[in-house]
C-alpha cells in the first residue's frame, strides 16, 4: 500500500506520467487542477504542465482533495494496491484494515464497519481511525466511499444493470444515498454518466469489462500453468501464435459463487495479450448480481494487483530473469484445496487425471456458449456426502479421501474459510489439523488460495532441488532474505527446473505431505 511517505516523488511521478509508464499504475494518481480532474499514470490525454498536477498515492485521497475522475483513463480500471509491508507497526495495521476493506469476502453477509473491522485487528475503532488517516491521509470510511464509487461507476460504464442495481451491488443502502455520494464527488448523475460513456458491444455475450494491471505479465507462463492443469468440461485454454507484440490467449471456465446465501453459477473468459496492460473479461449474465465479488476474484486469480518493481527489488539478484512471473490465484478456494490433495506425492498429469475424474462423477452440468465448458467442478456440500468408498473407485487412495472429506465437511460448514481476507497464520495452522493435510499442503493453500505473498513450502523436493539446498531448515535459511514475497521466489524457483524450449510451467516433483 503505497503511502505519501512511500509512493515516488513528484518530480519522478511526473517523468512516469509523461511517459505513460505501466509499471506505475495503480501506484499514484495525478490531480490536474486546471480540470479538477485525477488521471491514471497511463492516461492518453495530453500530459498536463507541471505546475498544474498534485500527486496522490490513493484515489481516495484524490478525490478527497476535490478530484473527480478522469473519464478516458478511468481510475477504477488500475490494478489495486499491494497489502504487504515490511514497515513499522502503525503502518502495517494501516494496510492490514485497507486489505480487509478491499476484500467483500471477509465481510461476511454483514456490511463493513469501522467496527467490525476493529474487533477483527484486535484493537479499539478510535486507534484505527487514527492510524489509517496518519498513514493513508484518509478515513477509513472515505476509503470504503471511494471503493464503493469507483467500482459504480465501472458498473455503470461497462454494464447495462439497472441504476438501482449498481447502486446496491456497490453496497449503497439506498439509491437516495447513492445518487447523492456520486453528484457531491463527481459533480455528475450516475444516469449523465452512463449517456457519455461508451456503450457496451451488443454482439457480445455477457458482460464485458476491462481490469488494469501492471507490466511485465508473463501471458505466456499464466496461460501455460492454466493449460497443463486444465480440466475437461470445467475449464478451455487456447493459446494464440505469439505475434510481434508477445503472446495472447484465452482461458474460458465455469463459475459458482455463493453470496448473501444465494449459489450463482455461470461463466467467465479472460483474453490475456501481452501487447496492452490488461485483462478483458467475459462474464455470463447469470453471474451480473455478484459482478464486483466477480471481479475481485478473477484479479486475484490471475495475480493483476502484484507489483513487479517491489517485487523484483528484493528477488531480482537471485532470479534476474522473471520479473514477469505471477502467482497463479484460483476461482474458489475449496476446488484448490481439492487439487492440492490430489496432487501430493504424485506429478501434475497424474493429479490432473484424478481430478478429471473427481469432475466427471460429482460435477453438475452447466451450459454456456464457451465451446469446451459444460461443467461445475464439485461443491463442498457434494463432495462431503460423496464418501469414502465413491472416491475411492476413482483411484484416490485411503489418506487422501479422508482429507478431501475433511475439508469438504469443514468449508461446507463454515467452520472453514478459504478465500482472501481471512486470517492466514489461522487458517493454515487450522488446515494441518485435518487428516492428511501438512505442512506443504497448508503453505499451496495460502500461495494460491488465500493469496498471502509469503507462503513458503519449505518441505519442497522440487524446491531444494532449484535452491541447491539439502532439506528444509536450509531452504527456511536461503528464503529469509526474500520476506514478505517468499510466494514469488517459489515459483521462480520451480521456473528454472522447466525445460527452456517450452514456456514458464510450474511443475513439481513428489513431496512429504505428514498427516
Amino acid at each position: 500500500m503505497p503511502t505519501a511517505a512511500a509512493m515516488p516523488q513528484d518530480d519522478a511521478c511526473y517523468l512516469a506520467l509523461a511517459a505513460r509508464d505501466a509499471r506505475f499504475d495503480g501506484r499514484f494518481f495525478t490531480g490536474v487542477t486546471s480540470t479538477g480532474i485525477y488521471c491514471r499514470p497511463v492516461c492518453r490525454v495530453r500530459t498536463p504542465k507541471r505546475t498544474n498536477c498534485r500527486f496522490f498515492a490513493l484515489a481516495a485521497q484524490a478525490e478527497r482533495a476535490g478530484f473527480r475522475p478522469c473519464l478516458r483513463c478511468r481510475p477504477e480500471l488500475a490494478p489495486g494496491a499491494g497489502h504487504w509491508s515490511m514497515e513499522d507497526a502503525g503502518r502495517m495495521l494501516a494496510t492490514q484494515a485497507a486489505h480487509w476493506l478491499d476484500e467483500p469476502e471477509a465481510w461476511g453477509d454483514l456490511p463493513p464497519t469501522v467496527e467490525r473491522l476493529a474487533a477483527r485487528l484486535g484493537v479499539s475503532d478510535r486507534h484505527v481511525r487514527r492510524v489509517f488517516e496518519a498513514h493513508l491521509g484518509v478515513t477509513p470510511l472515505q476509503y470504503l466511499q471511494t471503493r464503493r464509487l469507483l467500482t459504480a461507476k465501472q458498473l455503470l460504464t461497462d454494464t447495462p444493470l439497472p441504476v438501482t442495481q449498481v447502486a446496491h451491488l456497490s453496497g449503497f443502502g439506498s439509491l437516495r444515498r447513492f445518487n447523492a455520494a456520486f453528484v457531491s464527488h463527481y459533480r455528475l448523475s450516475p444516469t449523465a454518466l452512463r449517456r457519455a460513456g461508451p456503450h457496451p458491444p451488443a454482439a457480445t455475450p455477457g458482460t464485458t469489462v476491462r481490469l488494469g494491471y501492471r507490466p511485465p505479465y508473463d501471458v505466456a507462463a499464466m496461460l501455460a500453468f492454466f493449460r497443463q492443469r486444465q480440466l475437461d468440461g470445467v475449464e478451455a485454454v487456447a493459446v494464440f501464435s505469439d505475434g510481434a507484440h508477445g503472446p495472447a490467449g484465452r482461458i474460458a471456465r465455469s463459475w459458482a459463487v455463493t453470496s448473501g446465501g444465494q449459489r450463482h453459477t455461470g461463466w467467465v473468459v479472460c483474453h490475456l495479450d501481452a501487447a496492452q496492460p490488461q485483462v478483458t473479461l467475459q462474464v455470463s449474465d447469470s453471474l451480473r448480481a455478484v459482478l464486483p465479488l466477480m471481479l475481485q476474484r478473477v484479479r486475484a486469480w490471475l495475480d493483476l494487483d502484484a507489483d513487479p518493481a517491489a517485487i523484483h527489488a528484493v528477488l531480482g539478484g537471485r532470479f534476474p530473469d522473471s520479473a514477469g512471473l505471477r502467482v497463479p490465484g484460483c476461482v474458489d478456494g475449496f476446488e484448490l484445496a481439492v487439487r492440492a490433495v490430489l496432487g501430493q506425492q504424485v506429478t501434475v498429469a497424474a493429479a490432473r487425471t484424478l481430478a478429471q475424474r473427481v469432475v466427471t462423477t460429482f460435477g453438475e452440468a452447466i451450459a454456456t456458449p464457451c465451446p469446451g465448458v459444460s461443467r461445475l467442478f464439485p461443491s463442498a456440500h457434494v463432495l462431503a456426502h460423496a464418501g469414502g468408498d465413491a472416491l475411492g473407485q476413482l483411484g484416490i487412495v485411503k489418506q487422501r479421501q479422508a482429507a478431501i472429506t475433511a475439508l469438504a465437511q469443514a468449508v461446507a460448514s463454515g467452520t472453514l474459510a478459504l478465500h482472501p481476507g481471512v486470517d492466514v497464520h489461522a487458517t493454515v495452522a487450522q488446515l494441518k489439523t485435518l487428516p492428511g493435510i501438512g505442512d506443504w499442503t497448508a503453505q499451496y493453500i495460502a500461495m494460491r488460495a488465500l493469496r498471502w505473498p509469503d507462503a513458503f513450502p519449505a518441505g519442497d523436493v522440487a524446491l531444494h532441488k532449484a535452491l541447491g539446498v539439502k532439506g528444509e531448515r536450509d531452504a527456511q535459511v536461503v528464503s529469509a532474505a526474500w520476506t514478505p514475497w517468499r510466494s514469488y521466489a517459489v515459483l521462480r524457483a520451480w521456473a528454472t527446473l522447466a525445460t527452456p524450449t517450452t514456456p514458464q510451467s510450474i511443475a513439481r516433483s513428489p513431496v512429504s505431505v505428514r498427516a
